[in-house]
């Protein structure tokens, strides 16, 4: 299953954040496939594109960094899984 992750970093942990990223390279718990991440890095916060089938792998993940930064992670659809979804609610 598909999730975007969005994160922002509080100020004040700024430096700790980027240290450990620099540290571990941000990666996420084996089970968790990484697609994409982008950083936004002048406005403390990014968003990620992850695979991943273990809702305990996620909860671990958010763990591991919510000592420094906040992560909202929603569940994501592709287009073909979209679709079908906003016809069934056009059609009510």
């Amino acid at each position: 299953m598909l999730f975007i992750v969005n994160y922002s970093i509080h100020p004040e942990n700024r430096n700790a954040a980027m240290e450990r990223f620099l540290k571990t390279g941000g990666t996420a718990p084996a089970g968790i496939k990484m697609l994409g991440r982008w950083h936004a890095i002048a406005q403390l916060s990014g968003v990620a594109i992850i695979e991943a089938n273990d809702a305990e792998l996620i909860q671990q993940w958010v763990l591991e960094w919510n000592d420094l930064l906040c992560m909202q992670i929603v569940p994501a659809l592709v287009d073909e899984q979209a679709a079908p979804l906003m016809i069934a609610a056009l059609s009510k």
